[in-house]
């Protein structure tokens, strides 16, 4: 059996979220799967959250995950995806609250 390669970028750090958000956008062409991760950093208000593939990077489409985001200080939720195509990202929305400021991580599986 082959090696396989992992890598985890952290996409967001610190980040408070309000309205409407995308996290940075991540190449991902040499993955065969990916788990978006999101610590909230502190009490705050929630999110929705959907994972948005695209084939270049500027041109984005919804993949059909979405996930609520933590409310409560260390507390982490994930999302697996898979088939996505050239790159990732997390888009969303808030209420009139913004979030407790986050880490959002990408691992990617060879």
């Amino acid at each position: 059996m082959g090696t396989q390669n992992s890598y985890t970028v952290v996409l967001e750090r610190n980040t408070t979220w309000q309205n409407e958000f995308q996290t940075e956008p991540y190449e991902t062409s040499w993955a065969r799967e990916a788990i978006f991760f999101i610590r909230a950093l502190g009490d705050g208000g929630g999110a929705r959250v959907s994972v948005q593939i695209s084939p270049d990077g500027i041109h984005w489409c919804n993949e059909g995950s979405s996930f609520e985001v933590p409310v409560t200080e260390d507390s982490v939720t994930f999302c697996r995806v898979k088939h996505f195509g050239g790159w990732l990202r997390l888009t969303g929305t808030t209420e009139d609250t913004p979030t407790a400021p986050v880490i959002v991580y990408l691992s990617l599986k060879e």
